[in-house]
């Protein structure tokens, strides 16, 4: 499963893209409108930060689908390569994915629910789909689930789209839809660094820490170029 970082915050990206194997960077509206940057150069900056080879994926705001293409054509532009424009699955957003897969622009379906959603984007020419793991714990139905359910989906139909799960909560979210078969999870800066936190990693590395300095080889290994 690939790790993308769900953040319009430049800090976080740079901090996190430099220590974890992120591959990418997902942003929505809401994201974007917390920084308090303007739109353009956020975005410029962003894809600075994290060069030309890491995937870009910018949630559309509009819904009707010409506009939806206008702004996912103008986006394209503005983030270069790699980019994915996110598009959720209503019936004027699939229109939009037809059309945008005819111009050559990558598209993330987004706000997917259930599997038939996930499915019909597939069809109309998605790159990605991103259901959303915890949003639907919260209404009592499994996110893992649905994502298996999916991936499996996308399987025996032979099709090349791929699973971008989001809204996590919790590592053991996260845990499940790795298990469940996500290709990618796109993951929130703060919940990121729980990922790889234990308290007995930390009491390991501790005791190291402390027997270091002891151990015969210790000043040898320091010494050498």
């Amino acid at each position: 499963m690939l790790y993308l970082l769900d953040s319009a915050n430049l800090e976080c990206i740079a901090g996190l893209i430099e220590c974890y194997p992120i591959v990418g960077v997902t942003t929505n509206p809401s994201i974007i409108a917390r920084e308090q940057v303007p739109f353009a150069s956020l975005v410029s900056e962003i894809r600075r930060i994290i060069g030309s080879e890491r995937m870009l994926h910018i949630q559309t705001s509009c819904d009707a689908p010409d506009r939806i293409v206008q702004e996912a054509v103008a986006l394209q532009k503005l983030a270069g390569d790699h980019f994915f424009a996110k598009v959720p699955v209503t019936p004027a957003g699939i229109q939009a994915m037809m059309r945008l897969k005819q111009l050559g622009v990558g598209v993330t379906a987004t706000a997917v629910f259930t599997q038939q959603q996930a499915l019909i984007a597939a069809r109309a020419g998605a790159d990605f789909v991103a259901p959303y793991v915890n949003r639907l714990d919260n209404i009592a139905s499994n996110g893992a689930a649905v994502v298996a359910d999916i991936v499996h989906l996308f399987k025996i139909h032979d099709l090349p789209t791929r699973v971008l799960a989001a809204s996590f909560k919790n590592v053991e979210q996260v845990h499940q839809v790795s298990m469940a078969g996500a290709h990618c999870a796109t993951i929130a800066p703060d919940l990121f660094e729980h990922l790889v936190y234990h308290p007995l990693t930390d009491m390991s590395v501790a005791e190291f820490k402390k027997d270091g300095p002891a151990c015969p080889r210790w000043s040898v290994d320091m010494e050498r170029p």
